[in-house]
């Protein structure tokens, strides 16, 4: 009995709640573990042709799409035997019957003669006016394909070094099997790809960005509700010991003391 922790309505509350936030924070969890499995697939880039948006070495996440899903401005994970049939990682700049044409006067890509900003190309490293690409160039994309090119104009095998293929540097949209939407490592580069708005007015406007954002805070939330209801328990016998000697009750050592000093006094 004098080793037994006594609990009032509070306690029993508490408790109830501990239990509650751990089994809501396995939910989230481990249900959006589950979610983010199906919906997102992890790559490693290859090389720097998407620099500065994405460097060799990152870790991304791709969302499983369809080829008829994607939008100007997205960078897709794709796989085509005309480009050495593995996967790769490029920005979609024309979709279907597109003319897509390089460089208008300030330096600026084309798409049916309107022409597209694009801040990602920021340090390109070949001098001058660093337009959207060192050699001029124009095609027009086939129905059902699109025309890719990387974010580092000046090394990327893209579109253009495939312009006298059958594809016309275009490749099918049957081809793209995922579309990337944040980096996760390095730590230091975490962040959300946001879709350009350079492609946002032409007709099929940009992409919505996937369910990543969510998932994130499932995640997060699960997480930090797992660990508060764990460590319920350890902090409330903590603060039960510590309530307990502040009280002024005897301890088992203060009974024995007195014991000794009554010594074998009668009455």
């Amino acid at each position: 009995m004098g080793g037994t922790i006594r609990t009032g309505g509070r306690g029993r509350l508490g408790s109830v709640l501990s239990g509650l936030a751990v089994a809501v924070g396995c939910v989230l969890f481990l249900g959006g573990f589950v979610w983010g499995a199906l919906v997102y697939r992890p790559y490693t880039v290859p090389s720097e042709s998407m620099h500065p948006t994405v460097t060799s070495g990152d870790r991304v996440l791709a969302e499983r799409i369809d080829g008829s899903d994607v939008r100007r401005g997205d960078i897709v994970v794709f796989k085509d035997p005309a480009w050495g049939d593995m996967p790769m990682i490029k920005r979609v700049v024309g979709v279907d019957g597109d003319r897509i044409a390089c460089c208008d006067a300030a330096g600026r890509l084309t798409v049916n003669g309107k022409p597209v900003t694009e801040p990602y190309l920021s340090r390109q490293g070949w001098g001058g006016k660093e337009a959207a690409s060192p050699t001029g160039f124009s095609a027009t994309v086939p129905d059902g394909h699109l025309f890719l090119l990387g974010d580092q104009r000046a090394t990327s095998q893209d579109s253009r070094v495939h312009l006298q293929d059958p594809g016309k540097g275009a490749v099918p949209r049957s081809a793209v099997t995922a579309r990337l939407d944040a980096v996760v490592w390095p730590l230091d580069g975490l962040a959300v790809i946001d879709r350009p708005q350079g492609f946002a007015a032409l007709p099929g406007g940009v992409s919505q960005p996937g369910p990543v954002r969510p998932l994130a805070w499932a995640l997060a939330g699960g997480a930090a509700l797992v660990l508060a209801g764990a460590a319920y328990g350890p902090l409330a016998r903590l603060f039960s010991r510590g309530g307990a000697g502040a009280s002024g009750a005897p301890g088992p050592g203060a009974r024995s003391a007195a014991q000794r000093t009554s010594g074998g006094a009668r009455d």
